[in-house]
């Protein structure tokens, strides 16, 4: 937690909210207080997770993290999610951006009636 929230709460780093989803495997030395904690992992980490699983499936195609938030948002508007929510849920500041996935969608629609 950051030092001042810290004095402001001095139990919130006990709640789950101020818990990391990925911690380190690793424990350091907090530079402020000297004491040893784990903080979170490595963005490098996660990248490297990803492609390590896209090369051992045998995927031809580039895969990152970032894969995953395209494919969330284009499933979402498929299940007939509304657009202003998975603007929100994908923080889009315009609607403009998420109705780049309407795009695939559409994609679909016509290779369907094509066939």
């Amino acid at each position: 937690m950051p030092h001042l929230l810290s004095k402001k709460y001095p139990h919130a780093n006990k709640s789950l909210q101020w818990q990391f989803i990925f911690p380190s495997h690793k424990l350091s030395v907090d530079p402020e207080t000297g004491e040893i904690r784990r903080h979170h992992f490595d963005h490098s980490s996660i990248r490297k997770a990803v492609k390590s699983a896209s090369v051992k499936s045998k995927i031809n195609k580039l895969v990152t993290p970032h894969t995953f938030r395209h494919s969330f948002a284009t499933h979402l508007l498929q299940s007939g999610a509304d657009i202003r929510t998975v603007q929100a849920q994908l923080g889009h500041s315009d609607v403009k951006t998420t109705q780049i996935y309407t795009h695939v969608l559409q994609q679909e629609l016509t290779v369907l009636l094509v066939h």
